[in-house]
């Protein structure tokens, strides 16, 4: 997801808000809870960004949706979202929070695609590289499954990314095959 620079403005204010009043871990909590919720309610995401629906009516969708599942911060922050009209945002909003608590907690994000589901030994040689390209920082391992990889795994680490996937090297084959220097004698 691309989340627009205004987003971070609103996510770095709320940092350091929930970081003044000593609740930043629950905060943390409760913009996941509103980024899940968003990613998966197609229809929040399409009514937030309605310019049909009055704000006063989303602002009490949004509170019966998250009522008792977030905290007093987190509630009033997407009531002034709403009161602003950027609650379309909220969704980078959630994004951009997490991305600066990482970077607040020194949190680095290693993301592992492979063709099936990584072994114990394999996810622990993950956790060693990352942890040997970052040290003193905690690593977060992201998993996912990719059967178009055939094989082989792609991990990326920060902004960094090693492709070892079968798909890649047959593609690296293909793209060497189409070159032929084969020049027929006449």
């Amino acid at each position: 997801m691309i989340i627009a620079p205004v987003a971070f403005r609103y996510a770095r204010s709320l940092m350091e808000l929930a970081q003044e009043t000593g609740v930043l871990a629950g905060v943390h909590e409760d913009m996941r809870l509103v980024a899940d919720t968003c990613a998966a309610n197609r229809e929040l995401v399409v009514l937030l960004n309605s310019p049909v629906v009055k704000a006063d009516k989303k602002d009490r969708i949004l509170d019966q949706i998250f009522a008792g599942k977030i905290g007093q911060l987190t509630s009033t922050f997407m009531g002034v979202l709403v009161r602003k009209g950027r609650e379309r945002l909220l969704p980078h909003v959630a994004a951009a929070f997490s991305e600066l608590y990482k970077i607040n907690k020194n949190i680095v994000v290693a993301q592992v695609t492979s063709a099936v589901p990584l072994t114990e030994s394999s996810r622990a040689q993950v956790l060693a590289i990352a942890e040997k390209q970052h040290p003193g920082k905690s690593i977060e391992l992201l998993e996912k499954v990719d059967a178009t990889l055939i094989g082989g795994v792609t991990i990326r680490i920060g902004d960094e990314q090693y492709d070892g996937s079968v798909s890649r090297r047959l593609n690296d084959l293909r793209r060497k095959f189409s070159e032929n220097p084969y020049i027929p004698e006449i």
